[in-house]
C-alpha cells in the first residue's frame, strides 16, 4: 500500500527559509534602485542648485542693499543665515526624492516584488530610511558648505562676513545638512503613510508652506506657540548663527523636535506597512 503525498496546494506554509536574505541584501537592493533611476539624479541636482543658487541670489541682494540699511538691522545681519536661505528652498527637491523612494513603487505595482523577495516588510523601509538618510546628509553638508563660501565671497569688501572657526557659524552650516535630512526623512515617513506620490508631496509641501499661513490666522497669543514647532520655524533656528538664547527653542532643540517628526511618521508608515496589503 503507497501513501498518497498531500497535493501541494493542502501543505502547510511554514517560515521563509533562513539565510535567504538579510538587511544587508535589503540595502544592495535598496542601493540599485537609488542609483539607477533618472529622478534621483534630478531630485539631488535640483537640491544643489536651490541650495547654491537660491543662496548666493539672495546672499548679493543682501549685500547690494546692507550700506543702505538702518543702524539697527545692519548690526542683527547674520551673514551665515543669508548664505544658507537656498536651503529652505533645497528642502522641496530632497523631500521629493524621500517621497518617490516609496510612492513609486506603489505606483508602479513593483512594491509587489520587492514584499515577495522581502517578506520581513519593515527591512525594505530600514532600508530606505537608511539610504537616504547618507545621501542626503552627504549632500546637504557639501551644499551647505559650498553655499556658505560663495555667500562669504559675495559679502566681503559690501557687508559683514562670518568664518568657520566661529563654533555658530559651523553649527549653523553643519546643520544645514542635518536639517535636509531629518527633513527628508520625515518626507519619507510620510510617503510609507499615504503611499501615493501626490497626495505625499502634497502633505510635505503643505507642513511646509501651508501651517504657517494657517498659524499666522490664529490669535497671536496662540499662534506663537504653534509657529515654534512648525518645520519651518525650526529650519529658521537651525540655519541662524546669530543665536542669543531669544528663540523659543535652541538650536538643537529644535533638530531634536524635527528628529521626533522624522521618527513619529516612520514608525507610524512602519507598522501600516506591514499591516496593510501590497
Amino acid at each position: 500500500m503507497t501513501a498518497t503525498r498531500p497535493s501541494p496546494e493542502l501543505q502547510p506554509l511554514g517560515p521563509a527559509p533562513a539565510g535567504r536574505y538579510g538587511l544587508g541584501g535589503v540595502l544592495g537592493s535598496e542601493w540599485t534602485k537609488l542609483v539607477t533611476v533618472r529622478s534621483t539624479v534630478w531630485a539631488l541636482v535640483a537640491t544643489a542648485v536651490a541650495g547654491v543658487g537660491i543662496g548666493a541670489l539672495v546672499t548679493s541682494a543682501q549685500a547690494a542693499r546692507f550700506a543702505t540699511r538702518s543702524r539697527l538691522a545692519q548690526l542683527a545681519f547674520d551673514p551665515t543665515r543669508s548664505s544658507l536661505a537656498g536651503m529652505l528652498l533645497a528642502q522641496l527637491a530632497i523631500g521629493v526624492l524621500a517621497v518617490l523612494l516609496v510612492s513609486a513603487e506603489y505606483g508602479t505595482g513593483t512594491v509587489r516584488s520587492t514584499f515577495a523577495a522581502v517578506p520581513r516588510r519593515l527591512y525594505v523601509l530600514v532600508a530606505k530610511a537608511a539610504l537616504f538618510a547618507a545621501v542626503a546628509f552627504v549632500i546637504g553638508e557639501v551644499v551647505s558648505f559650498v553655499a556658505f563660501l560663495i555667500g562669504q565671497h559675495i559679502l566681503a569688501g559690501r557687508a559683514p562676513t562670518a568664518s568657520l572657526s566661529d563654533p555658530t557659524v559651523m553649527r549653523a552650516v553643519v546643520s544645514g545638512g542635518l536639517y535636509l535630512t531629518a527633513l527628508g526623512l520625515f518626507a519619507l515617513g510620510l510617503a510609507s503613510v499615504i503611499r501615493h506620490t501626490a497626495g505625499s508631496i502634497s502633505a510635505f509641501v503643505g507642513s511646509l508652506f501651508v501651517l504657517p499661513i494657517i498659524a499666522d490666522v490664529l490669535p497671536s497669543s496662540f499662534a506663537a506657540d504653534v509657529d515654534r514647532y512648525l518645520p519651518a520655524d525650526i529650519g529658521t533656528v537651525m540655519l541662524s548663527a546669530n543665536y542669543h538664547g531669544t528663540d523659543p527653542f535652541g538650536p538643537w532643540v529644535s533638530f531634536a523636535i524635527l528628529c521626533g517628526y522624522a521618527a513619529a511618521a516612520l514608525v507610524v508608515g512602519g507598522v501600516l506597512l506591514v499591516r496593510r496589503d501590497a
